[in-house]
């Protein structure tokens, strides 16, 4: 039945919902995203955090003080739903150097966030680690059918805003005193993509993840650019 009152409405839709993130490996070119298991994953995920503290400066955990500790935490991501965690796995060497997880999933409206992302040293300003990003993107909106995915961080997080600009995300805003994270006030940025974007930010993945792209030391020849009029 049709509303009235002279309101304006939003347009109509068919969408009849997206799909749940299935706990199942994500395989890509360089890079796999396996879901967490601490039996599989613990030692190489500890080995790669060890040493740099500043990863987890943004987080609402770690550093971690031992092997113990970080098998605790993972034990409880891997029996998590909702964040889902995922680790990165560098397909040449079969370690994991970093994980990710999907998050606020709400499959009947069609939005899903990408969270909890950490690279180890050995990971940023990769192929690989561009690649682990691309591959959330291809699952949210090619094999699931999700309308919007968010990216969200610490306004104070100047790389993460950087790189949600870099991967093709429109910024929305900031929510302020939105969080406290240990102890301190978090004001955060809200980024997000669209169904009707991504075919643009796709081909700019595309094009940059060829390995044409990258010389014999692994370093990009052009950079990426999703979608350059937002940034």
């Amino acid at each position: 039945m049709a509303l009235d009152y002279d309101q304006i409405l939003g347009p109509e839709l068919a969408f009849m919902g997206a799909t749940p993130p299935p706990k199942a490996p994500i395989d890509g070119a360089t890079v796999r995203l396996e879901p967490i298991d601490p039996g599989r994953h613990l030692a190489d995920l500890y080995a790669a955090s060890k040493g740099d503290d500043t990863l987890w400066n943004y987080m609402g955990y770690g550093p971690f003080a031992d092997e113990a500790a970080m098998r605790t935490w993972l034990e409880g991501c891997a029996a998590s739903p909702d964040p889902l965690f995922f680790a990165i796995i560098d397909k040449a060497t079969g370690k994991a150097v970093g994980m990710l997880s999907f998050m606020r999933i709400d499959a009947r409206g069609g939005a899903i966030e990408i969270g909890h992302i950490w690279f180890a040293p050995i990971l940023k300003q990769t192929r690989q680690a561009t690649e682990a990003i691309y591959l959330t993107m291809r699952e949210t909106f090619d094999r699931w059918g999700y309308r919007r995915l968010e990216w969200k961080c610490n306004s104070r997080n100047m790389p993460s805003r950087a790189a949600a600009l870099r991967f093709g995300f429109t910024y929305e805003g900031l929510f302020r005193q939105h969080l406290i994270v240990r102890g301190r006030n978090r004001d955060t940025c809200w980024f997000s993509m669209l169904d009707g974007e991504w075919p643009e930010v796709k081909a700019a993945f595309t094009r940059w993840l060829d390995a044409g792209n990258f010389d014999a030391a692994g370093k990009q020849k052009k950079p990426l650019a999703a979608r350059r009029p937002f940034t």
